[in-house]
């Protein structure tokens, strides 16, 4: 299949043309590439493959500079119908020469597709496999690719349909979640839309989240670019509980094409017993099927469903517990387009990365101790 690679310059078309492709996510649009430009040194290119005169394929690709060299990401992409045989692979080999073109050290695709639903092993979330994503992944590895050991985005997740009605969802819940939700709306906690006027709130409840978990946080200008400036591009929406007219927790929701994920959730050490976190969810879930979205993403779900050690393993009880499906999903790998090279890189990189994480723990643990 033919395929001519063309480089797309207005925010306008390249969003609009996105949300008219299979497996379009949040990761692909402009608002995305231009965050990751602005804090973290990433350069982004869109292409749009096109064939018979109409768009086919598309994909942000970012490029960050390793000397003379650099490594490139197209995060939750391409966006294309996986199901063509001959368009996937035209376009893995398009990115694969777009990467040995440019001198990177490799190129990491990391799309949504899926390899199963349900928790191996586990009869009542009903396991299955998908064989369209099992056989992307074989295919990939006879391709040359590399099932990658940074799995940047979550490679799993729990989705919610939002296609049924406020009482099917209901009643999909657990029976322990929607008690929850109940008992925080007889509690007297109430659920308010965010705007950027509440950025200061937002960032507070999610610094005490960070201390209490022990995750690492950013500055504020950071978490400013991620949360404002996609809504007021209509693409995120905060969600703010308040208790007795004090906020005690939030969600941020991402939307993009009929599709919602939460990305971002923080709540304060006090007031947890009236449970707004459960409430959350369900106004999270609410607000997204207004919009006239059809999927709820609750970003995350652990790599081994079977290891009670997991990170993910807690909070996934959690997401669970809203009568969502498990999506077991094919993950980021990486093509090598100079293997020697990408050997060293992935050998030595993460020891560099927590050596930086480390340093940054205890900073993070040192400035706390001193408020």
């Amino acid at each position: 299949m033919q395929i001519l690679p063309t480089l797309v310059t207005d925010r306008a078309t390249w969003n609009a043309t996105l949300a008219l492709m299979p497996y379009a996510h949040v990761l692909q649009t402009w608002e995305w590439g231009d965050f990751k430009a602005a804090t973290t040194g990433w350069t982004p290119q869109r292409v749009a493959y096109m064939h018979q005169g109409g768009v086919v394929a598309m994909a942000q690709i970012l490029a960050r500079r390793i000397g003379p060299l650099s490594i490139m990401y197209v995060p939750k992409g391409p966006a294309l119908d996986y199901a063509n045989a001959d368009l996937r692979r035209a376009v893995l080999e398009s990115l694969k020469r777009h990467a040995a073109d440019r001198g990177a050290i490799f190129i990491k695709i990391d799309p949504d597709i899926g390899v199963g639903s349900g928790v191996p092993g586990d009869p009542e979330t009903y396991p299955n496999d998908d064989p369209l994503g099992l056989a992307i992944a074989a295919e990939w590895q006879r391709a040359g690719l590399i099932f990658s050991r940074d799995q940047v985005q979550f490679r799993n997740s729990v989705v919610v349909d939002l296609r049924r009605s406020e009482d099917e969802l209901l009643a999909a819940m657990k029976q322990k979640t929607r008690y929850n939700v109940r008992l925080s709306q007889r509690r007297g906690v109430e659920a308010r839309y965010g705007t950027v006027d509440d950025l200061e709130i937002l960032y507070q409840l999610y610094a005490a989240t960070a201390k209490r978990d022990g995750f690492i946080i950013r500055p504020f200008d950071y978490y400013r670019l991620a949360w404002a400036e996609f809504m007021k591009a209509g693409l995120a929406q905060p969600i703010i509980a308040e208790y007795k007219r004090t906020p005690i927790a939030h969600v941020i929701i991402f939307g993009f094409a009929r599709r919602a994920w939460y990305v971002y959730g923080a709540s304060s050490d006090e007031d947890r017993v009236h449970m707004p976190t459960y409430l959350l969810q369900w106004e999270a879930m609410r607000w997204a099927k207004a919009q006239g979205m059809q999927v709820y993403d609750f970003w995350g779900a652990p790599d081994n469903f079977a290891d009670p050690n997991d990170p993910m393993a807690g909070v996934f009880r959690f997401k669970e517990g809203f009568g969502g499906a498990v999506a077991r999903r094919i993950g980021a790998w990486d093509f090598p387009a100079r293997l020697l090279l990408y050997t060293g890189y992935t050998r030595v990189m993460p020891a560099v990365l927590n050596v930086m994480r480390g340093l940054a723990r205890r900073k993070q643990h040192s400035e706390g101790q001193g408020m």
